[in-house]
């Protein structure tokens, strides 16, 4: 397995130790600053034992820490590393002095990718040589939890990068998303935070409690997006599908946009486009079949957690 360097030992850094560990790559970590550095191989311990205790291992802890190493010195964490994950702290400025470091000292094929939360490569890697093998990697959080991680190029950064990102990153046993542009919060972020931006609007107009809102989306919302995601959930939720969906629910929602000064309708255009992707994954003669089997999963869902109360 290559070798992976991971600059930064905060909670990400530590969480990505777990990711790529476990999935078999070397490890090697870089903090600047020695409490941190003292520190992740408990903290990576205390979570591989809990992961192990819920039987999320297929090796014991100790071997899995064999594989890291953390080192007091930037060159030696990227000098043999095939990727670099940078988990530094969300500064623009910081991120810009960072990757011109990485920039001179890592070899000329090696990936060089931000775990950024909203920043985009652009925006502090524009300026180095190497520009071209500059990304963001967006992980949820924690990713040996939350497989998901977004791959976000820059205009500038090459199609052999991205390419090697995505490979690496399904080798660590994530679920790899190309981001098809640069936006700030990219795909996860700009989900989250239009929820978010309701849950307080509805706080704020006294609509709901805070603790209410968490319930809605624990046991509702969330419970049900956790097995089909928002677009399957409602082509599911509608006998005719997504198309019958938008026709018969997006008069409101429209108008529940333009209450918060959204006016994005779902045009004919778009709602064929989705409809479209639904049809290719999920043709309509297969629809009730497809219904039965998001029941059974959320039932085996549901038995999980009635089980851990």
């Amino acid at each position: 397995m290559s070798t992976v360097a991971i600059v930064g030992g905060g909670s990400i850094g530590v969480a990505f130790c777990i990711v790529f560990a476990r999935s078999g790559f070397t490890v090697k970590l870089y903090d600047p600053d020695d409490g941190r550095r003292r520190a992740v191989v408990p903290e990576v311990r205390a979570r591989l034992e809990d992961l192990q205790e819920f039987g999320l291992l297929d090796h014991a802890p100790e071997s899995l820490l064999a594989r890291i190493s953390v080192v007091d010195k930037l060159a030696d964490a990227v000098r043999d590393a095939a990727l670099v994950q940078e988990c530094a702290p969300e500064r623009l400025d910081l991120k810009r002095e960072l990757f011109a470091q990485l920039d001179a000292l890592v070899p000329a094929d090696t990936v060089l990718a931000s775990s950024s939360s909203a920043l985009v490569a652009s925006s502090f890697a524009d300026s180095l040589h190497g520009c071209e093998r500059c990304l963001v990697a967006h992980p949820g959080n924690p990713p040996y939890l939350i497989p998901v991680i977004e791959i976000v190029p820059a205009p500038f950064t090459s199609d052999n990068a991205v390419r090697r990102a995505l490979e690496l990153y399904e080798a660590a046993g994530l679920q790899a998303v190309r981001v098809c542009g640069e936006i700030e919060g990219f795909v996860f972020n700009r989900l989250q935070g239009a929820v978010l931006r309701e849950a307080y609007c509805l706080v704020r107009d006294g609509i709901a409690s805070a603790e209410d809102i968490d319930r809605v989306m624990r046991d509702g919302v969330g419970l049900r997006w956790s097995v089909t995601g928002p677009f399957e959930t409602v082509d599911l939720n509608t006998r005719g599908g997504i198309a019958s969906h938008a026709q018969k629910m997006g008069p409101a929602y429209a108008r529940m946009g333009a209450a918060r000064g959204q006016h994005d309708p779902w045009t004919p255009d778009l709602v064929a486009q989705v409809a479209s992707e639904r049809r290719a994954a999920l043709p309509l003669d297969e629809w009730d079949a497809r219904v039965q089997w998001r029941d059974r999963r959320l039932m085996a869902l549901i038995r999980e957690r009635n089980a851990a109360r």
